[in-house]
């Protein structure tokens, strides 16, 4: 097999999935399945609607017509702020946004209507996290713009946290939202179907609140792709947290000095070295990189220890380790190195586990 390579088993991620859809939907939250580490990808996307999302979300138009262009027939929310420019592609791909601007919104607008279509929207309010959304004394008069606006539905609110700043979704912060919900709803004189509490970092709130209130959708990704939650990152009960290996190649294998000699200045990547105790180490260097990957997020094998990575290396202490050149290591991966090394057009992807079979479109929430 070619390397690097990341090894994915879509047989894990729609058990994930299936789980915590089934955690939630005795609380009246439906799951939408953030699929936008995959870029696209129509085997982790397919994964995750057979487990039983009510649809997914992506952050960029790209990925979006690339899960159209996989032949994938479900709802697909674009998670970011849509940019005025690519408003055209945004509403003939996608079929609801997340949104926060007027000037979008009229971008949005004029775009469905040339096309003939009505896109759904999603506004975002800001609740203390300080990444995207709508001040929370602004959102009535942001509602009569969406209902103003022809070509598009107002779905519903939601927001996120945990995110920018790391602000823990909390009663206090949902209980607001849904506070916020019923006075949209007033302004716009009928009930939203789509109360949007966050992503993975609210499942601990959710599932141990005795009170979801309004809110009806999490959009997940990392807590099903690596199982495990945001805030601390640990395991959750139940979840493969094997999903994704990333696998390298030994090009180099040594003992070298554990210090460095000469003037040390930065390294390429502005870093300087770690100080070390005096001694000899058994250095391997994989052929991976930061182009390839985040290696700040690398979890390697037992007993080898990370020591630096350059853009195209990785250098290894392998310790005790029998390796000769040519070996290949695998290593876990956190979401920032997942991300990096689903992006990078030098790692292959490998899919396992996979089912072929047509994949239902979930039917969207009316509003109204």
């Amino acid at each position: 097999m070619s390397a690097p390579r990341l090894e994915i088993d879509l047989a894990a991620i729609c058990a994930n999935t299936r789980t915590l859809v089934d955690l939630l939907a005795p609380r009246g939250i439906r799951v939408t399945g953030v699929s936008k580490a995959a870029v696209g990808g129509s085997g982790v996307a397919a994964a995750m609607l057979r487990g039983g999302v009510s649809g997914l979300g992506d952050s960029r138009v790209e990925n979006v017509e690339r899960l159209r262009a996989g032949g994938l027939d479900a709802s697909v929310t674009l998670i970011r702020s849509p940019m005025p420019s690519q408003a055209e592609r945004v509403v003939r791909a996608a079929d609801i946004s997340l949104n926060t601007e007027p000037t979008v919104l009229a971008a949005l607008s004029n775009a469905a209507v040339g096309a003939g279509l009505t896109h759904g929207v999603v506004l975002m309010v800001e609740l203390g996290d300080l990444r995207e959304g709508i001040a929370v004394e602004d959102v009535a008069d942001v509602v009569g713009i969406v209902e103003d606006l022809p070509g598009l539905t107002l779905l519903g609110l939601g927001t996120n946290l945990a995110c920018q700043n790391g602000v823990v979704p909390d009663q206090r912060t949902m209980d607001a939202l849904s506070r916020l919900v019923e006075h949209a709803e007033r302004a716009c004189g009928r009930r939203l179907p789509v109360v949007s509490g966050g992503n993975s970092a609210n499942l601990e709130w959710a599932l141990s609140t005795s009170d979801v209130a309004r809110i009806d959708d999490l959009r997940l990704g990392e807590s099903i792709l690596l199982g495990t939650e945001p805030l601390h990152r640990r395991p959750i009960d139940g979840l493969s947290t094997e999903v994704f290996a990333l696998v390298g190649e030994v090009i180099e294998l040594r003992t070298k000095p554990s210090r460095p000699w000469g003037d040390v200045a930065q390294s390429a990547f502005g870093t300087r070295p770690a100080q070390r105790p005096a001694g000899l180490t058994r250095q391997a260097i994989v052929a991976l990189g930061r182009q390839d990957v985040d290696p700040d997020g690398l979890v390697p094998p037992s007993g080898i220890t990370v020591l630096g990575a350059s853009s195209d290396h990785l250098v290894l202490d392998v310790g005790d380790h029998e390796l000769t050149v040519g070996d290949e290591l695998p290593f876990g991966l956190d979401y920032s190195a997942l991300v990096r090394a689903m992006t990078s057009p030098f790692v292959e992807q490998r899919e396992r586990g996979g089912v072929v079979e047509p994949v239902g479109r979930p039917t969207l929430p009316a509003a109204g």
